[in-house]
């Protein structure tokens, strides 16, 4: 039990300094540097910006942007560290790379991209692609519980809003099913249950 409890508590320090690193650098860029850090996000097909791929996320046009992205980040994230510290910072590693690539390769040209729902759109493809893999009863009820309180999110990877980085929640949730497929591995295929039933 005590085990758990430490396990769980670690788990939550990981999601907590990783938002809280987002956090502190909005403050520093709102306060000290007036927000000029966000020209360092991703400028699509601009060679030299590439390493915005990887600043992106931790970038925001303002507190209300940030405000908006905390809370699904939190819920989502936890979902995905509850199972395993490593999926956490794999998928959120990979959704960053892959995701961030496919703004740079295809968004409009002259826009900059920055913020987290890229990740937060990472994380919902995740947990959404490894229930259908896995189908395990774990992995659906986390699904359930992300399609919930998600689902209708999903209208985001649409161009239905200007001003609004639809490419970088579509790939994003691209990226989250890429990890999906290659941290779930083989699709679970549950047994009948007269086959299950002989098994016992």
């Amino acid at each position: 039990m005590q085990t758990l409890v430490a396990e769980g508590k670690a788990r939550l320090g990981a999601l907590v300094g990783f938002i809280s690193l987002i956090w502190l650098s909005e403050v520093v860029d709102q306060l000290l540097l007036g927000g000029s850090l966000d020209r360092l996000g991703i400028r699509p097909r601009e060679a030299s910006w590439l390493w915005g791929i990887v600043l992106a996320p931790f970038l925001h046009g303002g507190f209300a942007h940030l405000i908006a992205n905390t809370a699904p980040l939190f819920v989502l994230g936890w979902l995905v560290i509850l199972r395993q510290s490593l999926d956490f910072f794999l998928v959120t590693a990979i959704v960053t790379l892959l995701g961030g690539l496919g703004v740079w390769l295809f968004a409009r040209p002259g826009t900059i991209h920055v913020g987290a729902s890229g990740v937060v759109f990472g994380y919902l493809g995740y947990l959404l692609v490894r229930a259908w893999r896995e189908r395990s009863p774990t992995a659906v009820i986390l699904a359930l519980v992300a399609g919930f309180l998600y689902g209708g999110a999903l209208w985001g990877v649409l161009p239905t809003r200007s001003g609004i980085s639809w490419e970088g929640h579509l790939f994003g949730f691209a990226g989250g099913g890429v990890a999906a497929r290659f941290l779930t591995g083989k699709k679970v295929t549950p047994l009948p249950p007269l086959a299950a039933a002989r098994l016992r």
